[in-house]
């Protein structure tokens, strides 16, 4: 089972030549982690789809002039939104972890290559 992804109009991933395209490591993991969930079952596309088309209108309707359209953290918002409506997490929980991922070091979310040393664990 996989995700239905040719989604149209605003709610579609930004592409390149037809191919997902991320602008950062971390948009890739949302995505993943969201199409992850609901081929474990955790909800249904449409689920996912309807939080994600709020997010993108809320957006549209109290965004500045100017102010950049950023897809991946309206997808990430939806996604905490779906999992916080099936009570897999709380808003606390969820504020709690992205304070504490705000909280690492610069250049922290770099690629796998262990090849150079560097003052923290993995």
């Amino acid at each position: 089972m996989s995700a239905p992804l040719d989604i149209e109009g605003p709610a579609a991933p930004p592409r390149s030549n037809g191919e997902l395209v991320f602008a950062e490591p971390w948009e890739s993991r949302a995505f993943g982690m969201a199409v992850s969930l609901y081929e474990a079952g955790a909800f249904t596309w449409p689920e996912f789809q309807a939080a994600l088309a709020a997010r993108i209108a809320a957006w549209e309707s109290t965004a500045a002039p100017g102010e950049p359209y950023q897809y991946y953290r309206l997808w990430l918002a939806a996604l905490e939104d779906v999992l916080v409506g099936l009570c897999a997490v709380t808003t606390d929980e969820v504020a709690a972890r992205a304070e504490t991922l705000a909280q690492r070091p610069p250049g922290h979310d770099h690629s796998d290559d262990h090849s150079h040393p560097h003052p923290h664990p993995h």
